[in-house]
């Protein structure tokens, strides 16, 4: 990086980061340092949503996971904007009305104090775990950069993050995150121009877009259904929505947001604010991962994007001649796969059916050449280096910002990077925080003033980054980051919304018989995970139907009384 980047890098950091803890210092409230004083605007709301789920893995792993399997990842989305509107319609006004600090305090109030433990452990679990994957993805970009110690740059990055949410809370975190989207948008805008500025004379976008049609990387929607499948059309609309409830209705991450509303109006409107940007927003972060690639059919990419690696097998005799051979065939390949390219372009502007369909055939055989290559490159590179990762697909984007963006604009995209980093990151921090106080801590001492609870929550914001730091150190081990965060998600989030459809819906299930049907279900969900190859998506519907089917057996078999809950007004 050059001066100037480092330049744009730090000043773009400095003031987030800087202003962020100058306009939210000193709260000395529960309220005010948990829920920022429920003072939040609706588009302050939306935005502060999309921030907490647009992490550094979104722009680091989603372009790539478009790059290597096209665009059908945006049917994990088609269920979101249902679910907005579910979420907006049940679960804010109950939240709002009873004003909690938490989702997981309405379950004592309608179960007992156990099932409210158990769901927010579960949440604790999971929000912690994946709170580790969003250190580790900006640790990648500046590792990769600087040649630091990964290790390293984990605990920067999250000393960094977790200064400010300590200092001030969740405003704090919604101010910093206004900022920081805007950073992001800018920064994604900038590089899809540039994607198409980049593309050789006489391919422009529309150009563009038929290449990779005929490549399959425009595959959008499949209606072909099959559970093994992460992506199609009803894994969307059914998995994708019962995750989008379970994160959004009970993820204290996300609830937070919105719980910081001034009225439960502006609270839904936060709500359907996200639910109409999040799938354009990841529309255009896919389509990024579709221009990196046809901009590689006309720019050699290397063998590996994981270039460290690449010079780790470099440098090493017993292996250094394969390498050399390898990608010398590459280069041959490429050759031979731009000039197909081409040969398509220009069928394409003649509208020859003849001549499109033969530069067809050529291409075809080019890129199935070339992904034979690939593969055998992979095998060769996890023979050398078998700490290395199964796949390259985080680095694509990064490796096209280092090499080919211009000064001044790498400092911005990693801006980008680190921005969302930290935007979701400290959520999540905030969250946890919350959650361990309100839920766990303070319960069981409720003689606490509210200036000891609003230092344990600092105590417990620290303790949590510190553990997620941990977890970041083996994050590496895991294959795409932005698949891994979802796994997690599904593994741990139809268990939690089951309990809560059943808290909503079915009023005459008891404590015990949702806390043994929510045990139970985590269990299998785990066997699922680890002895079956069903899809990750359809965890979420497999463990919120399990939890309401075995409450309401549990219910019939062992019949306890039922608490009644006066619902507000």
């Amino acid at each position: 990086m050059s001066l100037l980047d480092w330049l744009v890098l730090g000043s773009t950091l400095f003031f987030i980061v800087g202003y962020g803890t100058w306009r939210t210092r000193g709260s000395r409230t529960l309220d005010a340092y948990l829920l920022g004083g429920r003072q939040a605007s609706w588009w302050g709301i939306g935005l502060s949503i999309i921030a907490t789920q647009a992490s550094a893995i979104t722009f680091l792993s989603t372009p790539g996971q478009a790059y290597d399997d096209g665009m059908r990842f945006i049917q994990f989305y088609f269920g979101l904007p249902l679910a907005m509107i579910l979420i907006a319609a049940v679960a804010v006004p109950i939240y709002q009305r009873l004003r909690v600090f938490t989702a997981y305090e309405y379950l004592e109030t309608r179960f007992d104090r156990r099932t409210r433990t158990l769901a927010a452990v579960l949440f604790l679990v999971q929000r912690g775990l994946s709170n580790g994957l969003s250190l580790y993805a900006p640790a990648l970009v500046l590792s990769a950069i600087l040649g630091w110690n990964v290790s390293l740059t984990v605990w920067l990055i999250g000393g960094l993050m977790i200064s400010y949410t300590v200092a001030g809370g969740t405003r704090a975190v919604a101010v910093t995150q206004q900022w920081q989207v805007a950073v992001i948008f800018t920064g994604m805008v900038v590089a899809g121009y540039l994607l198409v500025h980049y593309l050789p004379a006489g391919v422009g976008f529309t150009e563009a877009v038929q290449v990779a049609g005929f490549h399959g990387k425009m595959n959008l929607i499949d209606f072909h259904f099959d559970p093994k499948d992460r992506y199609n059309f009803w894994t969307g609309m059914t998995g994708g929505l019962f995750l989008a409830l379970s994160y959004f209705g009970t993820d204290q991450s996300q609830v937070q947001r919105y719980l910081s509303g001034q009225s439960i109006t502006e609270s839904r409107l936060g709500l359907l604010f996200n639910g109409l940007v999040k799938v354009p927003m990841q529309f255009g972060i896919l389509l990024i991962g579709v221009l990196l690639f046809v901009f590689y059919q006309f720019n050699q990419p290397p063998l590996t994007f994981n270039i460290p690696v690449r010079e780790q097998i470099a440098q090493n005799p017993a292996y250094r001649s394969t390498l050399v051979e390898l990608e010398q065939r590459h280069a041959t390949l490429f050759t031979a796969k731009r000039a197909a390219t081409g040969q398509l372009i220009a069928a394409l502007h003649t509208k020859d059916n003849g001549q499109v369909a033969a530069a067809r055939s050529h291409l075809q055989a080019t890129e199935a050449a070339t992904r034979g290559l690939r593969a055998e490159a992979q095998v060769f590179f996890k023979q050398a280096v078998p700490t290395a990762e199964a796949k390259d697909t985080d680095y694509i984007f990064l490796s096209f910002v280092l090499r080919y963006m211009p000064h001044g604009l790498v400092g911005l995209l990693i801006a980008v990077v680190l921005s969302a980093a930290m935007s979701s990151a400290a959520a999540g921090l905030n969250a946890l925080a919350s959650t361990t106080i309100i839920d766990l801590y303070r319960p069981s001492r409720p003689q606490l003033d509210e200036m000891h609870c609003v230092q344990a929550s600092r105590w417990a914001t620290i303790g949590w980054g510190v553990l997620g730091i941990g977890f970041a150190l083996f994050a590496a081990r895991l294959e795409n980051l932005i698949q891994a965060v979802n796994i997690l998600g599904s593994i741990f989030y139809g268990t939690i919304l089951g309990i809560f459809v059943v808290a909503f819906f079915l009023k005459n299930i008891g404590s015990k018989a949702v806390f043994r049907a929510a045990i139970v279900t985590q269990l299998l969900i785990f066997l699922l995970f680890f002895a079956t190859d069903i899809a990750y998506l359809w965890y979420n519907i497999i463990g919120c139907a399990l939890v309401m089917l075995l409450a309401a057996i549990s219910q019939q078999l062992s019949p306890e009384p039922v608490k009644t809950v006066a619902q507000p007004a």
